[in-house]
């Protein structure tokens, strides 16, 4: 279907409420810095979930899903889902002391943990690496995502897509900032979400796949349902399920499932009224991120297999495409451009506009809140007036974008990125979850694990990308061992995740502890308790100094790690019990829907002992 006059109407109708709500939101936002970064610190849990889940809902998202699904079927998705245990941690143990901390950004959090000047320079360094270099890779992805869905859904070329786009989110995100952005989000979301679900019933209901039974039962993708892979596939078992679920959702760092939190997820919490509302803002948001979007992607996915059985049918049915950009996450876009009828195309191709533009706006006023607080203020301008604050904060949402669009048009796929930033962030997620809870990791600690994923993450890249390992049907030989792709893709994460782990403890006990001044600051006004602390407690009461009362020296890290495990439980089981139901199998649907009804009741017991309520 070509794109028609009622889509172009809907699709800048779209455009005119969006900068509407954004506009009218907007009042009071550039009074001071924590006005535009954290909106007062007087949002309810409900906005501030629905925004964390529609940043993360990106419109390369769909994209990504749909590359793992065609490459290596649904089970592929445990490379992401398996993230649903560091988001359940994040909620039941580190929302609440993200919300205690009162920092600006999860980058200050270094200056009230660690001491000296390496906690400084840690602050400023990763202000400009996250804030500036890696979040600009991350935009680009989404910029990506644009460039290909223009291209295929409304034949426009790259520059002109991502320059429209780009203007309404400068709009609204530097007119308002995070308060803006927050409710601009909730629109966004609600249509992004809607207009997955009408496509993916859109697609099933087409002659050409003719209803879920047909699609199931479709020899190009009948192999491709198992949400585990099979063990007699030891390779896909081993590096789409066990290494995820056994490794990565902990030792890796990735965007919006940082072990212990980070990024925007801790800039919402940290906009929260109090710890319930950052909890239960996180909590939603796991939720809905894990148990109710993937399916309608999935679906449309598997269907492109039939519609689109490989790449070279895409590329023969888009010869107006750049090849550059064909890849199997067109997949997506392809279908939609072919199934969906005037008016629902423009409604659809909206929907995409606003998950990308919730997602760019989300990162550019973070990313912007590190150059402003942990930059600009800390090491140039430290008596920094408001207004000052909120103008550099606005000059650098410019030039992020500028910079995330230019390198969109360098780059290919989704998944190709999505693997880059899981190795460079592997190994240095043990870190961020114990730093909390051991007093003797240090700046040099955290420094030395990010130098070392990097560096060793860097090595194995190069090492493929130049071709010095010889690739033969499939197999990679190594030091004189052939070994397949995907087990070789295993031995790449896992040797980052150790080597970096073993580098960044020998680092801590080789260098100076944390002042004691520091730690017990740091310990009086997070609360983390535990046995990791102890130490520094015996010492204080020795110099007749009580850093807590004696009602705060419950541990309840044990009760969330039992929330965070009902939790897991109850969300899988939604999720999987939502795909049998699609399957057909109704009887296995209701155990799994009965299985989450049961870990919600526990969760709930077990959630109202936590000292949060």
């Amino acid at each position: 279907m070509s794109f028609q006059v009622i889509d172009w109407v809907i699709v800048i109708l779209f455009f005119g409420v969006l900068l509407s709500i954004g506009f009218i939101s907007s009042r009071n936002a550039g009074k001071s810095s924590a006005n535009f970064f954290l909106s007062g610190r007087n949002m309810p849990w409900w906005i501030l979930g629905i925004s964390m889940v529609a940043t993360t809902f990106a419109n390369d998202t769909p994209n990504l899903v749909t590359d793992m699904v065609r490459t290596q079927g649904v089970a592929s998705n445990w490379l992401w889902w398996a993230f649903l245990l560091t988001g359940m941690l994040t909620v039941f143990v580190y929302a609440k002391l993200w919300n205690r901390s009162k920092v600006m950004t999860d980058n200050e959090f270094y200056e009230i943990r660690y001491s000296g000047k390496t906690a400084a320079f840690l602050r400023g360094f990763r202000s400009i690496y996250l804030g500036l270099f890696f979040n600009v890779i991350v935009i680009a992805g989404s910029s990506l995502a644009v460039i290909k869905m223009a291209g295929v859904m409304l034949g426009v070329q790259p520059l002109p897509a991502l320059i429209v786009s780009s203007v309404a989110i400068l709009f609204y995100s530097t007119l308002g900032g995070l308060k803006s952005i927050l409710w601009t989000d909730l629109f966004q979301f609600s249509f992004a979400m809607g207009g997955a679900v009408v496509a993916a019933v859109l697609v099933v209901q087409s002659p050409e796949i003719d209803g879920l039974s047909n699609l199931f039962n479709h020899p190009n993708v009948a192999g491709k349902l198992k949400f585990i892979p099979s063990l007699s596939q030891p390779d896909l078992f081993l590096s789409i399920f066990l290494i995820p679920l056994a490794v990565q959702w902990w030792a890796a760092w990735y965007p919006g499932a940082e072990p212990g939190g980070g990024g925007h997820i801790v800039q919402r919490m940290l906009s929260a009224k109090n710890e319930n509302h950052a909890v239960g803002a996180t909590f939603m948001f796991n939720l809905f991120h894990y148990a109710l979007r993937p399916w309608p992607w999935i679906i449309v996915a598997l269907a492109s297999l039939i519609i689109f059985p490989d790449i070279k049918s895409m590329i023969d049915a888009f010869p107006e495409i750049n090849s550059h950009y064909v890849k199997n996450d067109l997949a997506y876009y392809a279908m939609l451009k072919k199934f969906l009828p005037a008016g629902v195309l423009g409604l659809v191709v909206a929907s995409l506009f606003a998950a990308y533009m919730s997602t760019v706006a989300s990162l550019l006023n973070w990313g912007s809140s590190y150059l402003v607080n942990d930059f600009y203020v800390r090491f140039y301008n430290s008596n920094a007036t408001e207004r000052q604050k909120v103008g550099f904060g606005r000059i650098s949402t410019i030039s992020l974008m500028v910079c995330s669009l230019v390198l969109a048009l360098a780059m290919q796929n989704a998944l190709q990125l999505f693997n880059y930033i899981l190795m460079i962030g592997a190994g240095t997620g043990l870190i961020y979850i114990l730093r909390w809870f051991w007093w003797r990791i240090n700046a040099y600690s955290e420094l030395s694990a990010m130098i070392a994923a990097g560096s060793f993450s860097l090595i194995f890249i190069i090492y493929e990308n130049f071709k010095l390992l010889q690739l033969n049907s499939g197999s990679i030989m190594f030091f004189g061992f052939e070994i397949p792709v995907t087990y070789w893709n295993v031995i790449k994460f896992v040797s980052v995740v150790v080597l970096t782990t073993v580098s960044w403890i020998i680092v801590t006990f080789i260098t100076q502890p944390v002042k004691e001044q520091t730690l017990r600051s740091f310990y009086s006004k997070i609360r983390p308790g535990g046995p990791g602390w102890q130490s520094v407690i015996r010492k204080a009461k020795a110099d007749g100094i009580e850093l807590v009362k004696e009602k705060d020296l419950r541990w309840d890290v044990p009760t969330g790690i039992l929330c965070m495990v009902f939790g897991c439980i109850f969300i899988y089981s939604i999720l999987f019990s939502t795909g049998y139901f699609l399957y057909g199998q109704l009887n296995i649907s209701l155990l799994l829907a009965s299985i989450a009804l049961i870990s919600l009741f526990f969760l709930i017991r077990l959630w109202r002992k936590l000292t949060i309520f």
